[in-house]
């Protein structure tokens, strides 16, 4: 069974927050003098914090006062003493604050970056969703940790995977896309991109600038300075001001305040309420249209992620009028994909087995295509999931995508 997942920012108390990390466990083994906790799933945790598992290990020791053992090969990350988890999830959140969020906007869309200064030495937290480099109190213990087991730089010319292998390397949470690796020739869904649409005008923008500058954890090359970035953000928006506007990204499903918030909100209160599922795909509708976001994709992700639960294959048909109606576009289709992701992956893993059913039901009421499925189910993407729980759920995928390939065979043969 999947571990459970928690938001990155335990603070935030909204489930389409999109930042999220398996919940810390941990182990008491051993006892007297020889007690010790291990935490099993540290690696995990890391990796959804884009920070080598040994940095948020040792902060528990420079908090407890206890000694620390790392042993990389097997994974296993102790703690001398016995110590509840409840309070390591404490100090896990208080290592979140001091070193992974952006200190400006809050997001852990971030690099550890060591500045020289002449002898002395800095850390600071680069964001990439706002472009602020924020520094970090280096009169903590774990500073002088982190200074003598840098991070891994990335190598000029590679993308890198934000979700990050288990040591660690850059910043950035799951929604940033990566790099394929590792399996076979996997590759990220050239449209499932950043939600952020200025960021993909930039990148734009920034194919044609010189091969020499920096390259930046997006993929692109160009001088990331918190100078630069400004800069760009501040042309870009002279002429795309009016494009940003009416665009589909008009607030953020992160954000509690924004549309898409509102509207999951809204539709967990009135379902538990609702009688009639054909009265309350109308009401939803309505709700979405009073919030200005009936046409927008992201609220067919906030929908499907709310209005159904644990008996979603039996649900669809309930619901199907709702999905037919708003979703008009590939892009609608794949919105609708990255919820069922979102629900299944996160927050009902038990139901990754029933995807194949899940997907079945959808494609019988001509909500999804055949070929958004097919792209879909062979193009792992971090925009709604870990890649890990990305890849777990195209992998459950797998009989359905058989079927139709053969489906198509047979018809082929005809």
């Amino acid at each position: 069974m999947a571990s459970k997942t928690v938001n990155i920012r335990r603070d935030v108390d909204d489930k389409f927050y999109r930042y999220r990390m398996p919940l810390l466990t941990t182990k008491i083994e051993g006892k007297g003098n020889g007690i010790k906790t291990v935490v099993p799933n540290m690696s995990d945790v890391a990796r959804a914090l884009s920070r080598p598992p040994t940095y948020p290990t040792k902060f528990f020791g420079c908090e407890l006062g206890a000694q620390t053992t790392f042993d990389e090969k097997n994974d296993r990350y102790i703690v001398n003493g016995a110590h509840h988890p409840d309070r390591l999830r404490e100090l896990l959140d208080v290592f979140i604050e001091k070193f992974v969020l952006c200190k400006s906007c809050k997001n852990p869309e971030t690099d550890l970056v060591i500045l020289k200064h002449g002898r002395n030495e800095e850390i600071i937290r680069d964001c990439k969703a706002c472009g602020e480099r924020t520094d970090i109190d280096m009169r903590h213990k774990l500073t002088t940790f982190i200074l003598k087991n840098p991070p891994v730089k990335v190598k000029k010319g590679k993308k890198r995977d934000v979700a990050g292998a288990a040591d660690g390397v850059g910043g950035g949470g799951p929604p940033v896309p990566g790099s394929p690796e590792g399996e076979g020739d996997e590759d990220v869904d050239p449209g499932n991109e950043s939600d952020d649409f200025l960021t993909k005008k930039i990148k734009a923008e920034a194919a044609g600038l010189s091969s020499t500058a920096t390259i930046d954890n997006e993929g692109w090359s160009a001088d990331t300075s918190p100078e630069a970035v400004k800069e760009r953000v501040a042309a870009l928006e002279a002429g795309l001001a009016n494009t940003v506007l009416g665009g589909d990204d008009d607030g953020s499903d992160d954000d509690v305040n924004s549309p898409y918030s509102l509207l999951g909100k809204w539709i967990e209160e009135k379902k538990e309420e609702a009688d009639d599922p054909k009265a309350f795909c109308v009401a939803v509708y309505k709700r979405a249209t009073e919030l200005g976001i009936d046409k927008k994709h992201k609220a067919i992700t906030v929908i499907s992620q709310a209005i159904f639960g644990a008996e979603i294959v039996k649900e669809v048909p309930l619901y199907a009028a709702l999905f037919q109606k708003m979703v008009t576009s590939e892009k609608h289709q794949k919105a609708l994909l990255g919820g069922v992701e979102r629900l299944v992956g996160l927050m009902y893993p038990d139901l990754v087995a029933d995807i194949p059913k899940v997907l079945m039901a959808f494609y019988q009421f001509d909500i999804l295509e055949e070929e958004v499925i097919t792209q879909w189910g062979t193009h792992v993407s971090k925009k709604y999931v870990d890649r890990d729980t990305s890849k777990r759920v195209r992998k459950a995928s797998e009989p359905f995508l058989k079927w139709l390939e053969e489906a198509d065979d047979d018809d082929d043969d005809e």
